[in-house]
């Protein structure tokens, strides 16, 4: 059952709980990502719950019938049947959206009720948030919800060993082929809870694609939230048609997915895609240095919220279970999506979407996938298609850094190898299996201390 599967942001939310000076806490996340799922999980670690949902006129009507906290929150505990003990209680405020009030309220729980434990969470939260008129700024704190990724995954299937070495650092060889053969299982389905949950009951692809339908179909119909006025919603519905096919692709506005629709009105369409987090704008870097200055002036590039819906919408899963390398799968596409979305979901704390680069030079084709800050430093990510591949937009890139350390994600083993570019730049390259992007910043620690405790 999903109730079963462990989150890792389980461990943000018990840093939270013992937190001296603890806020309200809101998780944000697109919709059926398991944020409910996972509050009721962590409700287990407390003597009360209390469940909220806002959907419902009687829970609703608590917020709207008391402006005072104290009384709100005796007449919440009163009418729960739970005895008003602040310090062992964690209230959850589920589609808190439905509510502007009861989201202006939260600061009050703050300022006079600091010992009630508190997370609020709900769909489209995004849009509400920025609806109300008092928003209590600085009264409360975020952690966000991705879908599961791989490590998530390997959990929920009870392939606790695998896990093992997948958390090992460096990797053993041995365990390569097999975790890599799960990755491309992880890879056709996806981290959808949902999606997860069945096929862990059913060992099974055969129920999935009615599930990723309806989920897919639900984020349709939140058009009418998304969009601002009918022509936005148009548009909108038009980008969820059409926006799969361009997956790796950078993107132009201007009649986007052979449409007449124009640069602004599309760009304000992904926009509200992209608040929803169910297809995000990734834009590029010009620079090798810090600090991180994306150009927003440059096309960007799509980042959808789940490699199994986006599987689904492009109808390739069936012929991804008669493909060995990731790196054939819709000519190679899928590979940099998957692995960015993997970088992604280890984000809790804060929401940062990763940059790439492009060479700042007219004609140039220079593109690396990701450039990762690291100390003062950033660092290059190619993915590449199967074990070898060129590297060349990575060396131009290492001709201009300041640092030797480039990564090349790719199908192949771990290891760490000395190169020149053809310009004769040394630089030190680590070759990282797919599934290691949520190990990531962990191994490019690895990878710059023992490169120069033992240099090759």
């Amino acid at each position: 059952m999903i109730s079963t599967f462990q989150r890792h942001i389980e461990k943000d939310l018990l840093v939270w709980k013992k937190t001296a000076d603890r806020k309200p806490l809101i998780l944000r996340g697109a919709r059926q990502i398991g944020k409910t799922t996972v509050v009721k999980r962590f409700a287990q670690t407390y003597s009360q719950f209390i469940h909220l949902n806002l959907e419902k006129e009687t829970h609703k009507r608590y917020f709207e019938i008391h402006n005072d906290i104290n009384t709100l929150a005796q007449a919440i505990f009163l009418d729960q049947n739970k005895k008003p003990d602040w310090n062992n209680t964690l209230l959850f405020i589920d589609e808190i959206q439905e509510s502007p009030k009861a989201i202006q309220m939260l600061r009050y729980f703050y300022e006079e009720l600091p010992d009630i434990h508190v997370i609020a969470a709900g769909s489209l939260l995004e849009f509400a948030i920025g609806n109300v008129r008092s928003f209590p700024v600085g009264r409360v704190e975020y952690r966000y919800v991705h879908p599961m990724n791989f490590s998530e995954f390997l959990e929920a299937n009870g392939l606790e060993q695998l896990l093992g070495e997948l958390n090992t650092i460096p990797v053993r060889p041995l365990a390569h082929t097999t975790l890599l053969r799960h990755f491309h299982k992880y890879a056709i389905i996806g981290g959808m809870p949902e999606v997860v949950k069945t096929y862990v009951r059913d060992q099974s692809l055969l129920n999935l694609p009615r599930i990723y339908e309806s989920i897919w179909n639900t984020y349709q119909d939140d058009v009418e939230k998304y969009g601002q006025n009918d022509v936005e919603k148009k548009v909108i519905k038009h980008i969820m048609r059409t926006a799969p096919t361009y997956l790796d692709e950078r993107i132009t506005f201007q009649n986007f997915g052979n449409s007449n629709y124009r640069s602004r009105e599309v760009s304000e369409a992904f926009r509200s895609l992209d608040d929803a987090k169910v297809i995000q704008l990734i834009y590029p870097v010009v620079s090798t240095e810090l600090p991180l200055q994306p150009d927003i002036k440059k096309s960007p590039r799509l980042q959808f919220l789940d490699s199994g819906l986006v599987n689904h919408a492009l109808g390739i899963q069936s012929r991804m279970l008669e493909i060995e390398d990731l790196s054939q799968t819709y000519k190679g596409k899928l590979t940099p999506h998957l692995v960015t979305q993997e970088i992604m979901s280890v984000q809790t704390l804060s929401y940062q979407k990763p940059n790439f680069w492009v060479r700042q030079k007219k004609q140039s084709q220079a593109e690396v996938d990701l450039v990762i800050p690291h100390h003062g430093m950033l660092i290059p990510v190619e993915v590449k298609s199967g074990p070898t591949g060129s590297l060349r937009s990575l060396h131009q890139f290492m001709n201009q850094s300041s640092h030797p350390y480039a990564i090349r994600v790719y199908a192949g083993e771990f290891r760490i190898e000395n190169h020149n570019t053809p310009e004769g730049t040394p630089y030190i390259l680590m070759n990282l299996p797919y599934y290691l992007g949520t190990k990531i910043h962990e191994y490019i620690a690895y990878f710059i201390n023992s490169s120069r405790q033992n240099p090759l």
